[in-house]
């Protein structure tokens, strides 16, 4: 009773942890650290432990039995000392045979049912290098000698036991030893001393014999169960979990693993499989970087319009026609603002600078195709409304940069705008040691010249006719007719247009409401009409001394008045330095 007892409270204790553990994961409740660390520590020798309080038990139990028979002490005759050491020879192979079961029971739910949840994946990532390392075909030789041999020991101990030696019947007649040789006992000439050394079966120890004999053939057939079962599982659950994987993995899903739940061969490929799976990883991640780093260089949208899914699939001379708005933008007086700061100063505030308009540009739904210095130059395929809006939020940016700039005692910048919408050429120029996307049109060309007369015209936005009339929410934005202008490398003058919603607020409303009023001045100044038209500017500077188109007119009106009007005059401002 006290080995009963201290093999039942010692292996309470030593699995209580283990309880506590799985009943708060199962209830999803806080595991402190140190539970975590003893159940990670212990979890793997738990059938060594287990195993090993029975053992105590087992020795402690048994070595009090043989010490009575030793003894002899509490037997009143020999008949049940006999009974006892029969007693004692099932018993030390019952609790043999118990000790095996929880060790392999204890090992099976370890590495099958429990290893997942004690220890983290990357502990499951690899071999546990501590335990030592099998092989399944020793796993398979102990299944096999536990469902055959064992029950075969059960039978032979059962057979011994009931063996009964001749010598303790004393002498015996002629009929006794008839009965017991039966026709072999004429055969015998040894005598009685050969007769003496053998052994009979009696009555009592024939039914135990057919009792053992029984008990191991229940054995054979529940280890065999058993074993049977846990051996095949613990070699097919990790395989089917590898396959599984496998298949997960197959389907572009590699950011999964498989539990190693064994040191033998499935283990280490098991390993394998994660070892595999995780260089994949890398690699995927490598060249997601890459991609991500290439969008960088040329912009995702580029790919789009190219039909192409990757970078890979673009080829030198891919190219396709579209129309598009093309946005320029550009710092005004820029090598004046260089020459003050050092190579590193004019690197972090461009990058500084760009770093603000490009988030604009792709909210917007554009993006840039290239920076030529301080300049940008951007493409919005889906409407011109994005462009200008693009435009008016670059114009609203920098007011809030010139604001941090004042309160850093810096000297404020400026930029201008220019924008088109027309028909251009997309695709990849270069050969095949240099290839770079790119656009090629007239259209970008008049975008860049229309950035350019922001300058002439101190316009922060100007549009062509054909952004003009290709906006699909007109009334969104506040502008107003400019000029006629024909510029450099155009044949054909340009309509341009003045977006007002990117200049400051008191400057845009002044402009706003002197709007009739200037657009009657254009329309004097255009049928020659000088004096009305002088006379309509100059009532605007009265109101908007800040107004520089009005103030260009009105110098352009008195100096045609003083010089006479050209005879090839046709109200169109060529620029062609621009």
């Amino acid at each position: 009773r006290v080995v009963i007892l201290f093999t039942i409270v010692a292996g309470y204790f030593v699995n209580l942890p283990f309880r506590r553990f799985f009943a708060r994961k199962r209830k999803r409740k806080p595991i402190s650290e140190k539970l975590r660390n003893y159940c990670k520590r212990l979890l793997l020798f738990t059938p060594y432990i287990n195993s090993g309080i029975l053992i105590i038990g087992y020795l402690v139990l048994h070595g009090y039995m043989f010490y009575f028979l030793r003894t002899g002490k509490g037997f009143e005759d020999l008949v049940s000392r006999d009974l006892f050491l029969q007693f004692f020879y099932v018993s030390l192979v019952a609790y043999l045979l118990i000790i095996l079961f929880v060790f392999f029971w204890q090992k099976h739910r370890v590495h099958i049912v429990y290893l997942e949840h004690v220890f983290d994946e990357k502990e499951l990532y690899s071999r546990l290098k501590y335990l030592r390392k099998g092989r399944i075909s020793r796993r398979l030789w102990i299944s096999s000698g536990m469902t055959t041999l064992l029950p075969l020991v059960i039978v032979i101990v059962y057979i011994i036991l009931a063996l009964t030696p001749i010598r303790s019947l004393g002498t015996l007649t002629e009929e006794q030893k008839n009965t017991l040789m039966g026709p072999y006992h004429a055969m015998m000439n040894t005598g009685d001393e050969a007769l003496e050394q053998m052994f009979y079966v009696n009555a009592v120890d024939n039914i135990l014999m057919f009792v053992g004999i029984s008990m191991g053939v229940i054995v054979a057939l529940i280890y065999i169960v058993f074993f049977v079962r846990w051996t095949t599982a613990g070699i097919l659950s990790p395989v089917r979990e590898l396959l599984y994987n496998m298949r997960w993995t197959g389907e572009g899903h590699v950011n999964n693993y498989t539990v190693v739940r064994t040191n033998d061969e499935i283990g280490e490929l098991s390993e394998g499989y994660n070892n595999m799976t995780n260089r994949l990883m890398e690699y995927i991640d490598r060249i997601s970087g890459m991609n991500e780093a290439y969008v960088r260089f040329v912009p995702r949208q580029f790919l789009q319009f190219l039909g192409k899914d990757s970078f890979t699939d673009i080829k030198l001379g891919d190219q396709v026609q579209k129309e598009m708005s093309i946005l320029f933008c550009d710092i005004r007086s820029f090598t004046d603002l260089s020459e003050e700061m050092t190579p590193k100063e004019n690197f972090d505030f461009i990058n500084h600078y760009l770093g603000i308009m490009e988030p604009v540009i792709r909210k917007n739904n554009g993006f840039i195709d290239k920076y030529i210095g301080d300049s940008i130059m951007a493409l919005f395929g889906e409407s011109v409304d994005d462009a200008i809006q693009a435009a008016v939020d670059m114009r609203r940016k920098i007011i809030k940069f010139n604001e941090e700039r004042r309160t850093m005692k810096k000297k404020e910048i400026n930029i201008g705008i220019g924008i088109h919408t027309g028909n251009l050429m997309l695709g990849i120029v270069g050969s095949e040691g240099r290839m770079e996307g790119t656009v090629i049109s007239d259209s970008v060309n008049l975008a860049s010249r229309l950035e350019g007369l922001t300058k002439i015209y101190g316009a922060s936005i100007i549009i062509s006719e054909d952004a003009l009339i290709k906006l699909k929410n007109p009334v969104k934005f506040q502008y107003r007719f400019l000029d006629i202008a024909k510029v450099k490398g155009k044949r054909e003058s340009v309509y341009i247009f003045e977006v007002l919603d990117g200049d400051e607020n008191n400057n845009r409303k002044l402009k706003w409401e002197t709007r009739e009023l200037f657009g009657k001045a254009v329309d004097h100044y255009r049928n020659q009409k000088f004096e009305e038209a002088a006379k309509g500017f100059g009532e605007i500077l009265q109101k908007n001394p800040g107004d520089t188109v009005s103030r260009l007119y009105f110098e352009r009106c008195h100096q045609t008045l003083g010089k006479g009007i050209p005879k090839d005059w046709a109200g169109v401002d060529i620029h062609e330095n621009q």
